[in-house]
């Protein structure tokens, strides 16, 4: 591993070395895919005990491969511990009954009902562990008329109202060519399954029921353009790189083919960068003197300042604008953001070394606390890789 701060702990079956703000807390995972693991990634690298609940083949996130290699598991699963469980079954039952009351939360994404027709309700499950924090993951929350829907991230992406503003105008609407729902519901789900940790954890505290669909996360991301549309009566528009708020703002090619992103959304470092690229009238000229008339003019703004950029290769462009304190910076692709003096300065990136696959870079855990940090402990399990070591935790036997 490649930045000490972020060092592994141990591989083997035990449970993971007790650091981190969150040791000692413990997290039953039987979600599936990427919002459940991305929220209990939030909280194994600071620190829980994560167990992954696994059906017979897996987490289906383990058969999202590139070239044969679980890119994906290998990364999201990171510092959590693996078992088989099948719920449809006496000894899965049973193996989760015991488990419950030694857990101080629990993590599903199943369709809305599929809980309780196993037998665990929320009020089965509080009856185990009345403090028990119960994660419940869905497309489109516990309640509502589409409550029963499968909610994959990509119909989320459409009906949330991103889709609609993605893209460019003379294009269609735009899903992102990433889980986007599924990690900002997981992100938000972190935050969430504290806030509940912290009731719980208080004298006389209960556990409750932590509802997270992905549509309403990724909705709030979006702005306020469900108050925008109800107070002028407009509907975000598809800008490609721009925006309706500031300008200029977009990406821009270079001589050498590359391309450059820069933002002067402040009255200031519009003034800046027209200095910088030789016109600094234009700051007192009426059409581009404030941020609405630039919107109003945004395409003679763009050829301006995209004029100046395309004379000049990418390393000279960072350069002078650097030199000039004018926001900008390059298009990366990952072996560009890898290679970037900050990323490796910081350490944003940190490679494990897998056994299976060799050098594995990785995101370093974040955000970062100064005295009880979040670090990278153990590599992703192998399918029931610690199905001895927890059971014994609970005096529960191996299944045949």
């Amino acid at each position: 591993m490649s930045e000490p701060a972020q060092g592994r702990g141990p591989e083997g079956g035990g449970a993971p070395e007790a650091d981190g703000p969150l040791a000692g807390v413990r997290v039953l995972d039987l979600s599936r895919l990427v919002a459940g693991n991305m929220l209990s990634l939030q909280l194994a690298d600071f620190g829980a005990d994560v167990i992954k609940l696994e059906p017979g083949k897996g987490d289906p996130l383990r058969h999202w491969q590139e070239n044969g290699i679980p890119a994906w598991w290998k990364v999201y699963s990171r510092n959590k511990r693996s078992i088989r469980l099948d719920l449809k079954t006496p000894e899965g039952k049973a193996t989760l009954r015991a488990l419950v009351p030694t857990a101080q939360v629990l993590v599903e994404g199943f369709r809305p009902g599929v809980m309780e027709a196993a037998g665990f309700a929320p009020e089965v499950l509080h009856g185990l562990n009345p403090k028990l924090v119960v994660v419940r993951i869905s497309g489109f929350g516990q309640t509502g008329p589409y409550a029963q829907r499968p909610g994959f991230g990509s119909l989320i992406e459409a009906m949330s109202g991103f889709a609609a503003k993605n893209g460019f105008a003379d294009k269609p609407p735009a899903l992102p060519n990433l889980a986007l729902a599924d990690m900002v519901a997981g992100l938000s789900g972190a935050f969430a399954t504290l806030a509940a940790l912290r009731v719980a954890e208080r004298p006389g505290g209960l556990g409750q029921v932590v509802d997270l669909s992905l549509l309403e996360p990724l909705h709030a991301t979006l702005g306020p353009d469900a108050a925008i549309h109800r107070l002028t009566g407009r509907s975000p528009s598809r800008l490609g790189n721009r925006v309706s708020i500031t300008a200029p703002r977009n990406v821009y090619p270079t001589r050498d083919g590359e391309w450059i992103a820069l933002s002067a959304s402040t009255q200031d470092m519009a003034a800046r960068l027209f200095s910088a690229i030789g016109r600094p009238e234009m700051i007192a000229d009426p059409r581009f003197a404030t941020n609405s008339a630039r919107l109003d003019n945004v395409e003679e703004v763009d050829a301006v300042v995209g004029g100046f950029i395309a004379a000049r290769d990418l390393a000279e462009n960072l350069a002078y604008f650097e030199k000039a304190e004018v926001t900008v910076g390059p298009v990366y692709d990952p072996a560009g953001f890898a290679e970037d003096p900050h990323v490796r300065g910081r350490g944003v990136l940190v490679e494990v070394d897998d056994p299976e696959v060799g050098p594995v870079p990785m995101h370093a855990p974040f955000p970062r606390l100064s005295r009880t940090p979040a670090r990278i402990r153990r590599l992703a399990p192998s399918l029931g890789q610690d199905e001895e070591a927890v059971r014994a935790e609970i005096g529960a036997a191996k299944p045949a």
